[in-house]
């Protein structure tokens, strides 16, 4: 997990038919982070049945796995029961509902002792309060809790609930009063280090306006993205892989013999404010691979014209 970037995460309720093929990867071999819900995609009559199906799954699932393996609790009597069931070790963690500084303890308290990671899920009417996003963040900047910490989600549905709206099927959720929301977030929280992942999508039909809701997610610096289907997850994961001009100015920019300033690909490349970007292109290129239909000039050639 030393990568920051997750790419998609799918969501699979935890009362699926195939619950355990998917965790042991032998069915959707290409997820490389997978959530198991117990929460909004559980019904409440429904979540006996889950919670027996997720024990049958986490005492026959394979202790490693390719892809990183969650659990969606309901509330903290869910996290409770799955703690206890055997197997849950195998867990990489679990994603904390409606996490607000007011309820964030009672949960990290359950897990203090284990070795599981956490993702907290901004959703509630908190989120549209900086002071108590500033007062989350100081709890999870606490020593025992911050490298606990995974990633925060914001989640995209419930935050547009709570305004009486629904994304609309014609512009992405930047376009949405979630837009300015999203903003807010990353600057409240990834300046102290906190990693943030992007809402849902929720129309199957439109992967022309995915595209463009995950190349604003990047632009943001969000480091992954709900998946609700299988077929999202190349759709999302597509616009990961790092263009070859990405590639070449961040190499570049991580040269020691570069110049502090200098112009590659048409654009200024300038060592003391780019590093970190530098650096995070190359953990992109790592995980998720190079654009092989992008065509640059070599490095060498550009580096050396004057800005």
């Amino acid at each position: 997990m030393a990568n920051k970037f997750m790419g998609a995460s799918l969501y699979v309720p935890a009362n699926h038919k195939n619950l355990l093929a998917i965790a042991n990867g032998e069915l959707l071999p290409n997820a490389r982070s997978l959530i198991f819900c117990t929460e909004d995609a559980v019904s409440e009559e429904a979540l006996g049945y889950a919670l027996f199906n997720l024990q049958l799954t986490l005492e026959n699932m394979h202790p490693s796995c390719r892809a990183d393996r969650f659990v969606r609790v309901r509330n903290t009597d869910v996290l409770k029961r799955v703690l206890a069931m055997h197997g849950s070790e195998k867990l990489t963690g679990f994603v904390i509902p409606k996490a607000s500084a007011e309820n964030f303890h009672d949960y990290f308290e359950m897990v203090r002792d284990t070795k599981h990671l956490l993702m907290p899920t901004l959703e509630t009417a908190e989120v549209f309060c900086d002071d108590a996003m500033r007062d989350l963040r100081s709890i999870l900047l606490a020593p025992e809790v911050k490298p606990r910490i995974l990633a925060l989600r914001i989640g995209g549905n419930d935050l547009l609930a709570l305004l009486g709206l629904r994304r609309p099927r014609s512009v992405s959720i930047y376009q949405t009063p979630l837009g300015s929301v999203i903003a807010k977030l990353v600057v409240i929280f990834k300046p102290h280090g906190f990693e943030l992942t992007a809402p849902v999508f929720e129309y199957l039909d439109l992967p022309e306006l995915l595209d463009q809701e995950v190349i604003q997610d990047l632009a943001h610096g969000l480091v992954g993205k709900t998946a609700i289907h299988p077929d999202q997850i190349e759709e999302i994961e597509c616009h990961y892989r790092v263009s070859n001009s990405d590639m070449e100015s961040a190499s570049a920019i991580l040269n020691v013999n570069s110049p502090a300033v200098f112009k590659m690909h048409n654009a200024m490349c300038e060592i003391a404010t780019h590093k970190a970007w530098a650096i995070r292109t190359l953990e992109r290129s790592e995980l998720f691979g190079q654009h092989s239909h992008d065509v640059s000039l070599p490095v060498n050639e550009e580096q050396n014209a004057s800005y």
